[in-house]
Order: structure tokens, then C-alpha cells, then sequence
């Protein structure tokens, strides 16, 4: 059962974020006093009293040149208008009515879509000017809000309910539910994700340096111009989800900003961006990592990388811009040499060469995606891991640590997702990090799981638990 789509919309740093993520009732979006902060167009779900619908945050709309980024920003924005059923058209109550104002509000007029007119920042006398002035625009009443405070959210309450039921949409029953997380992942009493329900969308986040492709990659993917892509670095901002189905799989893909290195970083809403990026790769269940083919592997690859190999995400390496590469063959056995090189924890993790800009190699990503999450959560019995652990113990034993032989007992698996085996030893401190990598690439290779994280934990045994008791 779909829900009603309500778009807010409105000049840059009238609010609109602060409403969104008010009626989202966490901070999704990125808020800061700079204008102009939201770029991309972000879904919520949204409740307000008994009221259930979809928010949309939108780009400031601004009087700009079409090609500029700018002009990109507002042919979004006003795509989203078309779109939605309900707009919130925000002003700033304390700036009063800009001439901007009046002319998007004769837009949003020709679109003949339900509108509220909202005079945000109203607290206190200093907006009361432009709540009287908004009666000009002829939108109808304002309501006057503060959401950063909460202050009527009562008479929006009431304008919406109006609204919605003039849409015609059906409402969903009270029972119906929401996701809980920025991703909509389900987590256990201690924080793990819960165990594969393929009844729920596989997450997939992109990431990246900026200017790697990420936006155009998607929008190629879903087919449309969902997201604001161009040839300025940096241009996304929020990790903006997209929900999409591929051979009857339904996928929440999830683009994220470009990560510098940090030294470079140094505005906040630069911090606040690859914080939210990390964010959705710490709650992503597949993580692909988008390099430039032309100038693959550099140092900040490599972070990105080491960071969702340390979150135990499962990962797929997309090579984009292989449009622009003349010697494939020798290129790509270059660049697969060089992964398993400098990537030796995830020793033979996909590569997969692709363009975004023309849907080159998309469906071989989407493929490799969906076998680096059967991998995740694989499972192996105790039976068959432990018939392999005497086999390699005996063909390389561990080694004497201060004259005295360590014993490795039994082995299994703990959990999965990604795959977490425990062996249960004497003195487990002093087994040498050489021998556990010796294991953990034994199972890589005997289990074929190229690419996956392991971990692999050492445990004091007493008694072997699967021997008999009296």
C-alpha cells in the first residue's frame, strides 16, 4: 500500500531540513546555517499524530542559469513538485516574503497540487511581520511553525489530515511499520544485524572519492535522473536512499559523498557528509567501492576499503570510467594483481569493471553483488570445519611459544554476516598473528569465500563440550 508523497519546498535555508527530519523524528538530513546545504532529493517516512506519509526534502529553489549546478539543483526540485501530492511551501518567517518567494509560489500554483504554506522561524514577535505578509503569495492561510522547536506542528497537523484526504490515497492501518534505522535494518539486543530475511531490501551502499561516478552510477541502474549528478566534485551531500528492484529483487541502493582524506576535510558540513556516509557503509549490507579505472588504487581507495573491510561489510570493487580504457585485457589483469596485493585481508574480492556514464557492465556488478551477500552469510557446519582444522593442523602445526606447544582443540562457527569462526585453544594470546592469518586464508580458500571478511576470535578451552558425560 503506497503511501501519500509530501515534497517540501522552498527557498535555500528557510528550514526545509529541519521540518524533514522533525517529521521523520531522527536527523537524516544535514543541517547547518549554510543555504544551499541540500542538494539531492530525500525520502522519509514521516508520522505526525496518526498521520502516515512520505516526506521529501528538496533543494533550495533558486533563480539560476539551467546548466549551473544551481539551475540542476531547481529543475530537481521542481520535478519533485510535479511528483508529490501534498507541498509544504516553506518560507522564512523572520526575512519575510522575498521576490523568490513569489515566484516559485506562482509555480507551484500552475502545478495545481494541494499546497500548505508554511512561515517557518515564527517563534516569537520578530517573525510575525512575515506571517502577515504570506497572505499576499495567495496560497491560502499560513501556518505558522517553528521546526526546530516544535511550535505548531498542532495546526500543520490539521492542514495535512485536510489535504491528504482530499489525495485520495488510502492510508495505511495503524499496524503497519516503519523503519527504525537510517537504512531500515533491524538490530539485535546488542547491536548486530539480524540474520538474512529475504523478504527485506538488500542494502547497497556506494562509495567512493569524490567525483568517482557514485550518482551517475545509480541513476544508470535505476533508469532515471533520480540524482543530481555533474562534473563538479563534491555535489553529493545527504546518503540519499533509492528503492529499486532488480530481477525481482527489491534493493535500497544508498549514494553517499565523496570521501576525501581527512587532512582535507576541514569545513563542518564536509564532516557532517562523510559522517552520514559512513554511517549507511556501518548499516549496508554489500558496500561497493567505486574507483576510477584511469587512476585506480590511490592511497584513499585503499582507506575507504580498509574502513568496510574493519565494519565487516561485504564488498565488491567497481572499476568505472572502463569506457575510457584501450588495453582492457592487460589493464584489468594489472589492476586484479594490484588488488590482491594491497588488499590481502580480502584476498580475490570481485572486481568489476563497469561505466556508469553508459550502463556498460551493470548487471555484471549487480551479479557480484548478490554472491558477495550469499558469501556474508554463509554457514558451515562444525562437522565439515572441523574435519578441515585437524587436516591443516597436522599439516602445519602451531608453533612452540616459550618452549611450551600450543593445542588447538575445535573450531567453529559463531555467527555470520560477516562469517565469525571461534577456536577454542590453550593460551589463546599466544598464538601468533602469522599462524591466525594461515587459518583464516585456509578457510578463505577451502570454504571458497574470496573477498569476505573473517573473523576468526581465540578462546581458552577447559573440556571439549562434544565429549560425552557420564
Amino acid at each position: 500500500m503506497s503511501l501519500p508523497v509530501v515534497a517540501i519546498v522552498g527557498r535555500p535555508n528557510v528550514g526545509k531540513s529541519t521540518l524533514f527530519n522533525r517529521l521523520v523524528g531522527k536527523k537524516l538530513a544535514l543541517v547547518d546555517d549554510t543555504p544551499g546545504v541540500t542538494r539531492d532529493r530525500r525520502m522519509g517516512d514521516a508520522r505526525l499524530g496518526d498521520l502516515k506519509f512520505q516526506i521529501m526534502d528538496t533543494a533550495g529553489l533558486e533563480d539560476a542559469d539551467p546548466t549551473s549546478l544551481a539551475g540542476r539543483m531547481r529543475a530537481m526540485s521542481e520535478a519533485a513538485i510535479r511528483e508529490c501530492d501534498v507541498v509544504l511551501f516553506l518560507i522564512d518567517a523572520r526575512a519575510g516574503v522575498l521576490p523568490l518567494d513569489e515566484h516559485f509560489a506562482e509555480f507551484i500554483r500552475k502545478c495545481e497540487r494541494p499546497v500548505i504554506l508554511v512561515a517557518n522561524k515564527a517563534e516569537g514577535k520578530a517573525g510575525e511581520g512575515g506571517l502577515l505578509d504570506s497572505y499576499a503569495l495567495g496560497l491560502g492561510d499560513p501556518i505558522a511553525l517553528s521546526a526546530e522547536h516544535g511550535e505548531g506542528t498542532s495546526d500543520l497537523y490539521e492542514a495535512l489530515r485536510d489535504k491528504l484526504a482530499t489525495v485520495g490515497k488510502d492510508m495505511p492501518d495503524e499496524e503497519d511499520a516503519f523503519d527504525e534505522a537510517i537504512t531500515g535494518i533491524d538490530l539485535d539486543e546488542e547491536g548486530n544485524a539480524i540474520e538474512d530475511d529475504p523478504l527485506r531490501p538488500l542494502r547497497v551502499a556506494i562509495v567512493g572519492r569524490p567525483n568517482a561516478g557514485k550518482s551517475t552510477l545509480i541513476n544508470q541502474l535505476i533508469g532515471k535522473e533520480r540524482l543530481l549528478v555533474g562534473p563538479e566534485a563534491g555535489i553529493t551531500r545527504d546518503s540519499i536512499s533509492v528503492d529499486w528492484e532488480w530481477k525481482g529483487r527489491e534493493i535500497k541502493l544508498f549514494d553517499t559523498a565523496g570521501m576525501r582524506r581527512k587532512a582535507r576535510v576541514q569545513e563542518k558540513l564536509e564532516k557532517l557528509s562523510v559522517a552520514d556516509g559512513l554511517r549507511a557503509v556501518k548499516f549496508a549490507e554489500v558496500v561497493v567501492v567505486l574507483l576510477d579505472a584511469t587512476i585506480p588504487f590511490e592511497k584513499q581507495d585503499l582507506q575507504i576499503t580498509d574502513l568496510i573491510i574493519r565494519e565487516g561489510r561485504s564488498l565488491v570493487i567497481g572499476l568505472n570510467k572502463w569506457d575510457l580504457i584501450e588495453d582492457r585485457g592487460a589493464k584489468f589483469r594489472e589492476l586484479r594483481e594490484e588488488a590482491d596485493r594491497l588488499l590481502p585481508q580480502v584476498k580475490g574480492v570481485p572486481l568489476v569493471t563497469l561505466s556508469g556514464l553508459t550502463g556498460e557492465g551493470t548487471s555484471r556488478l549487480m551479479d557480484a553483488c548478490l554472491k558477495a551477500y550469499d558469501l556474508w552469510n554463509i554457514r558451515i557446519s562444525t562437522g565439515r570445519l572441523n574435519r578441515w582444522f585437524s587436516g591443516v593442523i597436522e599439516h602445519h602445526p602451531p608453533p612452540a611459544v616459550a618452549g611450551r606447544r600450543l593445542k588447538l582443540r575445535y573450531i567453529t562457527q559463531a555467527k555470520a554476516r560477516p562469517p565469525h569462526f571461534v577456536v577454542f585453544c590453550t593460551r589463546p594470546d599466544a598464538v601468533p598473528e602469522s599462524y591466525r592469518r594461515y587459518l583464516i586464508n585456509g578457510l578463505r580458500e577451502t570454504f571458497e569465500m574470496p573477498g569476505v571478511p573473517i573473523r576468526l576470535h581465540m578462546k581458552s578451552s577447559g573440556k571439549n563440550p562434544f565429549d560425552k558425560e557420564d
